[in-house]
């Protein structure tokens, strides 16, 4: 077998038996989640008038449209007080329970439904960064992201210990949320209630049937070859779904710095005088006029943004030149959250731009993350011995697959290097 046929080989190996950038999936659900969470939490005063009976864009309107466009929502299905509010809440609970990483296969679906459901009310809500949300909370679906930084990660291993000490464990929780899923499904279905393009409803159907099989597969003793089987696929959708959201990324940053080439004030270089001196993106006017005060500054941050976004999708493959431009991107959409007003927009963009982190660096997160615990919470460390490293400080465990504690996932049994999102 010559060399290439060993690459191609290896490649779908490693496609097929791991799920990629565990630590980079859990921090796209942990910063997906948390800013819907925030953004709702924000509105609550406001709710009605964005997404309910008190909406300018009442609910008469938004059926015609809907009915032209077969967008998803389940808000169509009435236009009562108290459904707004339960739809509003389980956005609220669903947001909260996947940032935590809760039975993240569930919530990840309750999440989306939540999302589509309060977007596609009104439109016309929104700063850009609702346009990313739409999509990544379609993404999170087929992404495995609980495998580290989540409850579900914790209960794994505590089944995997408890197992190993010959304890029997049963799942009721899943089970329950399956039932119940299945029941609204088949209730919404036989009503004719959806209201939408088949997509999404067929998407809701598939994760139903999909984690009915692997509970029904993870209790076949005699053949571990189904859940070989749908392992693989899981596996292949959760990279593919990995690779979406790099490649979305780079598009958005592409099609945006080739966009402002051909803007004359981008040429110019004055481009970034003019948004700070709009009402509506003005926040901090005394700021603005201070950091616009100098030519150079305006100069810099307009073609500094051009060049940056233009070139990031080239270098991915090169690991310090990416990461470089990888932080000045995250500090430019910080810059924007503070002086243009717009901190959800900025809080979605960092949250894409989280998926080409290097892992290294997020295993030192992890540390601070546990030193800043233990400084909280001391008695958690009182157990350690002298000089022995924390769990979070030591070397990384291998993760625990939450879908099946009694074996680990796969993924850390190697250094992922093959990826731009993983490479140190």
């Amino acid at each position: 077998m010559n060399r290439f046929s060993l690459s191609v080989s290896a490649a779908i190996a490693r496609l097929t038996e791991s799920a990629l950038g565990p630590y980079q999936s859990a921090l796209v659900r942990i910063g997906f989640s948390g800013t819907w969470l925030l953004f709702l939490l924000r509105e609550i005063p406001h709710r009605q008038e964005l997404y309910g009976p008190d909406s300018p864009w009442d609910w008469e309107l938004a059926r015609q449209l809907i009915d032209s466009n077969g967008a998803f929502t389940v808000l169509m299905w009435s236009d009562g007080q108290a459904w707004f509010e339960a739809v509003y809440a389980l956005a609220l609970v669903s947001g909260a329970l996947l940032l935590l990483g809760w039975r993240t296969r569930a919530m990840s679906v309750l999440f989306m439904v939540g999302v589509l459901s309060l977007q596609n009310r009104s439109v016309f809500m929104g700063d850009g960064g609702d346009n990313v949300l739409h999509l990544m909370s379609i993404y999170l679906m087929f992404m495995r992201c609980g495998q580290v930084w989540s409850l579900d990660a914790r209960r794994a291993r505590r089944e995997q210990e408890a197992r190993a000490r010959g304890e029997r464990i049963t799942d009721r929780v899943g089970p329950v949320l399956w039932a119940a899923s299945g029941a609204v499904l088949v209730t919404v279905s036989v009503a004719d209630r959806f209201h939408s393009e088949w997509t999404i409803p067929a998407l809701l159907w598939a994760a139903w049937a999909a984690q009915g099989l692997w509970w029904a597969a993870g209790r076949m003793r005699k053949s571990p070859q189904p859940r070989i089987l749908l392992d693989v696929i899981g596996n292949v959708l959760h990279n593919g779904a990995l690779a979406v959201i790099m490649v979305e990324a780079c598009l958005i940053y592409a099609t945006a710095g080739w966009y402002k080439i051909q803007g004359s004030r981008w040429q110019d270089g004055t481009a970034a005088y003019y948004p700070l001196h709009l009402d509506y993106f003005s926040p901090w006017p005394a700021l603005a006029d201070l950091l616009t005060a100098s030519g150079t500054m305006v100069l810099l941050a307009t073609y500094g943004t051009v060049i940056v976004q233009v070139a990031f999708p080239f270098t991915l493959f090169n690991r310090r030149l990416k990461n470089v431009l990888l932080a000045l991107m995250m500090a430019e959409h910080a810059v924007i959250a503070v002086l243009l007003g717009l901190p959800f927009f900025s809080l979605a963009m960092i949250a894409t731009d989280s998926v080409f982190l290097p892992t290294p660096f997020l295993h030192r997160v992890g540390g601070w993350a546990a030193r800043v615990r233990e400084a909280l919470l001391p008695d958690r460390g009182q157990s350690a011995p002298d000089g022995a490293r924390t769990e979070e400080e030591a070397e990384p465990r291998v993760p625990v697959d939450p879908d099946d504690p009694e074996r680990p996932a796969p993924e850390q049994a190697a250094p992922a290097a093959s990826t731009p999102g993983t490479r140190a």
